[in-house]
């Protein structure tokens, strides 16, 4: 075979097309393997630059590959798509990738170890349980409003509105026991969800970055968690705002002919790093409105503007902060805050 400088893969459950190039960019490879096939053919290739989309599985298989020798490279799908030239199969994918990944200024995806993949299952994990338990909370209440029983909104008040139902015996035996059930199952679910947290804060307290992260106003150790988990390498970034902007915590950029038009948030990258700093900086601005201390900005800010976007303002301030400290290794006081704004705008 002849010898060939990289190789773009597109992956699936069962199948993995292959293309790749020479040095003077002639296509030398057109290849439809089966998983199975896949581990035995790389590990015979002589090392070559292999790029992977940026999807499940893609971290495994980067792991992979590297241990035979190869260079892998991670692209975002939406990096990937302007370099497919028409239609959409595996083949056009394939030669996007292997395109895609020539560019002198293509951004890669880190990748991530089995430890990180690890830590980012039990975020996962704890999401799911949290919506699974905030789901059947719901229902409870709706079933039990059939019955003319109701309570105030709140996780707190769940747990009487159940000791309610089974004390009451005006309700017929099958709702009553259908209510049980239900009680069980919620029951279950808080368990699990203390279980989580409580290895999520044995991990948060284990990582020295994320210890330094929490001391952050907002961010507390759930949002310091996430951000050490889910940030690629802070390195990667030039600055504080490009790191929000990766968030999706800046404006949308509709400039043209000199014209700034700003809109609303992108909300690209992650949506529940993204939603924690937003409700972290949400706990802030209510203990500001309700007389508590504040930065002088904050204060300003809302006598002007709504407190949602004061919520989302102070939110990609604090992902700029968190960005320095991580950039830095500093520890977050409350006297160096201007500075530390300043060096991450």
């Amino acid at each position: 075979m002849e010898q060939i400088s990289r190789i773009g893969m597109d992956t699936s459950k069962h199948f993995f097309q292959l293309h790749g190039v020479n040095a003077v960019e002639k296509v030398v490879l057109r290849k439809k393997l089966r998983r199975k096939e896949m581990a035995a053919f790389f590990e015979k290739l002589a090392p070559t630059a292999i790029g992977i989309e940026a999807c499940g599985a893609s971290h495994h298989w980067a792991r992979l590959l590297r241990s035979f020798g190869h260079e892998v490279k991670l692209i975002a799908a939406q990096l990937v798509k302007p370099y497919v030239k028409r239609g959409k199969n595996d083949a056009a994918d394939a030669e996007a990738l292997c395109e895609a990944m020539s560019r002198p200024t293509m951004r890669f995806v880190p990748v991530k170890t089995a430890e990180q993949q690890a830590a980012l299952m039990m975020i996962g994990l704890r999401d799911r349980l949290i919506r699974n338990c905030t789901q059947l909370s719901n229902a409870i209440r709706g079933y039990a409003a059939e019955f003319g029983l109701t309570v105030a909104k709140g996780m707190a008040h769940l747990d009487p509105l159940l000791e309610r139902i089974q004390a009451d015996e005006s309700l017929p035996i099958v709702a009553r026991e259908l209510f049980a059930l239900q009680a069980g199952e919620y029951a279950q679910l808080q368990a699990q969800i203390d279980e989580v947290d409580a290895k999520l804060m044995a991990w948060h307290k284990a990582d020295e970055c994320s210890r330094r992260l929490a001391k952050i106003p907002g961010v507390g150790p759930i949002g310091a968690a996430l951000l050490t988990m889910k940030t690629p390498a802070p390195q990667l970034f030039k600055s504080g705002r490009q790191f929000a902007a990766w968030i999706g915590l800046t404006p949308k950029d509709h400039s043209t002919a000199g014209k700034v038009r700003l809109g609303v948030i992108t909300r690209a990258g992650d949506e529940t790093l993204r939603s924690v700093l937003v409700v972290g900086a949400t706990a802030v601005i209510q203990h500001v409105r309700r007389g508590g201390r504040g930065a002088p900005w904050i204060i300003d800010l809302l006598k002007r503007k709504p407190a949602k976007l004061a919520a989302v303002a102070l939110a990609n301030k604090m992902a700029r902060v968190a960005w320095k400290l991580m950039v830095t290794g500093e520890s977050y006081t409350a006297k160096s805050t201007p500075a530390a704004l300043a060096n991450a705008a």
